[in-house]
């Protein structure tokens, strides 16, 4: 399975489960039913934002568009794995591991260039986001307590609220870790 075609089966999933139209969801998304409509045949090619809004207008993590976590072992190098780019600035996450159907937990590899800026919407209430800089430095967290770590820095925050990540002269390299309530 391709990355567009897993990404076009979870969101007619989504949906359907959700017991929504395609027309509903892409007002919903605030996005053309075109645009979801290519999605959902596996046609597009969706960005962190797209798929960010989807999710939110289905009230679902942001992992529910991707395969179904296995009970087998993954291994996935530092150059693999499906990546996903922000069309708003110069930023890429890859979804390292899907949490199981009984935890909601999320883990990703971000990259971020300099000079970028991510604004991030508000996450399902009670959302928390864990943050561990690998390369680089970052300021991130919600609007006014935001933090600059760097290399081996741990950062806890909501991400329930407005948020953000920023690079800090030069590129950036964490992992972020996504808790939810069930």
């Amino acid at each position: 399975m391709t990355p567009n075609t897993i990404i076009a089966s979870a969101i007619r999933r989504e949906r359907d489960l959700a017991g929504i139209s395609l027309s509903a969801l892409a007002a919903r998304a605030g996005l053309a039913k075109s645009t979801l409509s290519q999605l959902e045949s596996g046609k597009g090619n969706p960005n962190v934002e797209t798929l960010w809004a989807i999710a939110s207008a289905l009230g679902i993590p942001f992992s529910a568009l991707f395969e179904n976590a296995s009970s087998q072992s993954e291994l996935i190098r530092a150059d693999e794995g499906v990546t996903l780019s922000a069309s708003q600035s110069d930023f890429a996450t890859v979804l390292l591991n899907k949490c199981p159907p009984d935890r909601r937990r999320d883990l990703y590899r971000v990259l971020l260039r300099p000079g970028s800026v991510r604004q991030a919407d508000p996450h399902p209430p009670g959302t928390i986001e864990h943050a561990f800089v690998c390369a680089g430095r970052v300021r991130l967290g919600p609007s006014g307590a935001m933090a600059e770590i760097g290399p081996g820095d741990y950062f806890r925050y909501a991400g329930d609220v407005p948020h953000s990540y920023e690079a800090v002269g030069g590129e950036v390299l964490f992992l972020q870790i996504m808790d939810s309530p069930r």
